[in-house]
């Protein structure tokens, strides 16, 4: 008898859900019409007292919609280059490619989890929904996005300057060490979240100092054009991240605003962090070479004879940062510095 009572229970609260998010929130009416994301996804996984509504779904899936065609448009661009030249095109692909998944997944409620709040908040009325002990919806797939697609852009910013790989290593360990804490803390109940929100912090300040004290140097030595557009996308960079540890503050952090106006703030700062920051990065590109910024790119189909044994050069051989000291080719990696090999391959 109690599991009938259960579950009569269950499908009463089920159908009061979809009462409210076909009546209360406009996803749509019952005969189908409209974004029916939210209904068809109502019963997977857990459902937190406070999360995004119909309105939030279709800016999710819009943004997804604009992710998708600058993945396309990034892709196709890099093909009218020869394949040395595309290095760049394809991880500015890669990094809206990631976002399209990660937004398509927000749109339809999926990859997100029901977290108790930290501040109830009963007299907001942003956020009063949660309640008393509350749970409000952490999406979880947005911190796989960003822990997949930062690296990335990183890798265009420091590969731009012409960084030591060493550098570059770092400086996206420092990248992902501000991603996971990101996320532990938006899973965190307790004040204790905000000592995971300090730690990514002080890694988000080491990002910080690597691309201004360490890369921009870098990149004014490589010339005019290459500073240019180091300049431009890292300062562009730089300002919409410092804003991200803000809408983390006032959503998962301190739940002040609601899960729409989330996805809006959310939103907007990806919009311009990947497909605004790819523009102008490839914009910038567009006159300057691989070479330029020392990397030489081994394609077989350019240079065939290299493939058939015949006597070539170290710089013909693979991937050469010439700031990076690394010639990677098909006898070895030799430390530019002091000219010892490391590794055969």
């Amino acid at each position: 008898m109690s599991n009938m009572n259960a579950m009569s229970s269950f499908d009463a609260a089920v159908e009061k859900l979809r009462q409210e998010y076909e009546v209360g929130f406009s996803t749509g009416p019952a005969s189908g019409k409209g974004n029916q994301a939210l209904n068809a996804n109502l019963g997977v996984g857990g459902y937190a007292d406070l999360s995004i509504t119909n309105r939030a779904s279709d800016w999710y899936f819009a943004v997804c919609a604009v992710m998708g065609f600058m993945t396309l448009v990034f892709a196709g661009l890099a093909f009218t280059k020869p394949r040395t030249e595309r290095l760049f095109h394809y991880i500015t692909a890669m990094i809206t490619l990631v976002a399209t998944i990660a937004y398509f997944s927000m749109g339809s409620n999926l990859g997100q989890v029901p977290i108790t709040v930290e501040f109830d908040r009963p007299n907001s009325k942003q956020v009063y929904g949660a309640g008393v002990s509350g749970t409000r919806e952490i999406f979880y797939v947005r911190y796989i996005d960003w822990f997949v697609t930062t690296p990335l852009l990183l890798l265009d910013l420091l590969l731009t300057a012409g960084v030591p790989w060493p550098t570059i290593l770092v400086t996206i360990l420092a990248d992902e060490v501000m991603i996971v804490t990101g996320l532990v803390g938006a899973l965190t109940r307790t004040t204790y979240k905000w000592g995971y929100w300090t730690f990514g912090m002080f890694a988000f300040f080491y990002v910080v100092y690597a691309l201004l004290f360490v890369a921009r140097p870098h990149a004014v030595a490589l010339g005019s054009d290459v500073s240019r557009v180091f300049n431009m996308c890292g300062v562009l960079t730089l300002f919409i991240w410092f804003l991200y540890p803000i809408a983390w503050g006032v959503s998962e952090g301190g739940n002040v605003i609601h899960p729409d106006s989330e996805a809006i703030f959310y939103g907007i700062l990806d919009v311009i962090a990947k497909p605004v920051f790819g523009i102008l990065l490839i914009m910038g590109h567009k006159n300057i070479s691989a070479s330029q910024l020392g990397l030489k790119i081994y394609d077989p189909a350019e240079t065939p004879h290299a493939v058939h044994g015949e006597k070539h050069t170290p710089g013909h051989a693979g991937v050469t940062n010439g700031h990076n000291g690394v010639d990677n080719g098909h006898t070895g990696v030799v430390n530019g510095t002091n000219g010892t090999p490391a590794t055969t391959v």
